[in-house]
């Protein structure tokens, strides 16, 4: 079989290695018009920060090791055009300048995605940078060693990460935000104030509500972001205002959504039968709704590679969708988040409701410990689990991959309230949080019920 990936990020990488791992005899010509492959931008706010002394170490391949496993890697190749009728690909070698013809038996798009830039006027100044790919973090931390005041516009998860990089090495931060609050797709309103708060008491200034209209300079040469409320003058901008599937190339040749992103079946097939994607260039099925959704995580991007790397071979292993699930460390703090808020199960027509566990945990009478916050989101109907937040100095990431299983497995509250969950006074209390916050579930729809008969 010969088969062509275009793009070579998280997808790309991991389903190199899966075909090449099962079916060594296949033969893969990778095209990337980048210089580099598998670069981690979860890490940029890490070396900013100086928790990682090297960028480079951000990497987890290469293209010598993905030739190393038999595949042909045409760095800075750029791809100009796929004729899926005729499954022919044309690209240009970006150096010399030569256009390659090439064909393929089956075809690997994870092009990615890229820093989606707001129309705005002012914005293509040289002090004004994105934030996503090696190169730019480069950028980034260069120019920040120059300038004092930095200006985040986005509060999603990037642009918190980098607040908190800032601030770490005094910097003057602030936070523009066109909500009424924070990390809006992973958490609710009242567990965003928390965030907030902590920003605040780390003298990073954030600002809600409010719409960056334009850029431009005042006569000492600060930046000034001019917003619907007011004016804020900074040294250097940094603007993580989200994604955009990088899917040009096939666009009205296979099926995508509202957003350009592809759109794939249980297999990471696409509408032709042929062509597969994986990572931010497409969908993912989101398992608390049940729909398609767009949602650019590098954990959906490296397991959706590597089990295109396994389907394009026949219909093998289903792809089992995902939760969304996901954690970051602000202040010493775990934020983590899986599967619906209760504003998105709302939205999604779903009579959710929720409970809020707040206590230690694990008993008082040890040593230390820490206050634990968790919003249990579930139905109310029919008392599936929906989502989780949770807040604390305790890591409680991997409590959020608990609850995600739970989604996953379209486990119920009264499942959760009575589930086999160890007992050591170092980790929990006799009932893990995460059964507390279940039974807090469970009690308060039977109170509702009882009410209800009255």
């Amino acid at each position: 079989m010969k088969v062509i990936v275009v793009g070579c990020t998280h997808a790309g990488t991991a389903a190199v290695d899966q075909i090449l791992q099962e079916h060594p005899e296949t033969e893969i010509t990778v095209y990337e018009r980048d210089d580099n492959i598998s670069f981690l931008s979860c890490g940029i706010a890490l070396y900013l920060g100086r928790k990682v002394k090297r960028l480079e170490d951000m990497f987890y391949s290469s293209p010598a090791d993905l030739e190393k496993m038999g595949a042909k890697v045409k760095m800075k190749h750029d791809v100009l055009k796929i004729d899926a009728k005729n499954k022919t690909v044309m690209c240009e070698d970006m150096k010399t300048h030569e256009i390659i013809n090439d064909s393929y038996d089956k075809l690997i798009m994870t092009t990615g995605s890229y820093v989606a830039v707001p129309p705005i006027m002012g914005i293509s100044d040289t002090r004004i940078l994105m934030c996503k790919s090696y190169a730019q973090a480069e950028e980034i931390y260069e120019t920040a060693k120059e300038y004092k005041h930095i200006t985040i516009v986005g509060g999603g998860y990037i642009g918190v990460e980098l607040a908190e990089s800032y601030a770490n090495t005094d910097h003057k931060v602030t936070l523009i935000q066109s909500r009424d609050q924070v990390l809006n797709n992973y958490l609710d309103l009242d567990m965003s104030k928390n965030v907030i708060e902590l920003l605040n008491k780390h003298d990073v200034d954030v600002y809600l509500n409010e719409r960056v209209t334009g850029f431009n300079r005042d006569d000492d040469d600060n930046v000034v972001i001019e917003t619907n409320e007011a004016d804020h003058k900074s040294d250097l901008v940094i603007v993580c205002t989200g994604f955009v599937p990088n899917t040009e190339l096939l666009r009205g040749q296979v099926e995508m959504d509202r957003h350009g992103a592809i759109i794939i079946n249980e297999y990471t097939q696409t509408s032709d039968p042929d062509i597969y994607a994986a990572g931010d260039a497409c969908t993912v099925n989101f398992n608390p709704t049940g729909k398609s959704a767009y949602m650019p995580l590098a954990t959906n991007a490296i397991r959706q590679g590597a089990l295109t790397g396994t389907n394009i071979f026949g219909d093998i292993q289903k792809y089992m969708g995902t939760q969304a699930t996901s954690a970051m460390e602000l202040f010493g703090y775990t934020i983590a988040s899986t599967g619906l808020t209760y504003k998105h199960a709302l939205d999604n027509g779903i009579n959710a409701d929720t409970v809020e566990y707040h206590d230690y945990y694990r008993p008082d009478y040890m040593p230390t410990t820490e206050m634990l916050t968790i919003k249990l989101v579930y139905n109310k109907d029919n008392h599936l689990i929906l989502g989780a937040q949770l807040f604390s100095k305790h890591e409680v990431a991997q409590s959020a991959n608990t609850i995600s299983v739970c989604i996953q497995n379209k486990n119920t509250i009264d499942d959760l309230a009575f589930m086999d969950m160890l007992f050591q006074p170092n980790y929990d209390n006799p009932f893990n949080y995460l059964n507390l916050v279940a039974q807090q579930a469970v009690a308060k729809e039977r109170q509702e019920k009882k009410s209800e008969t009255k």
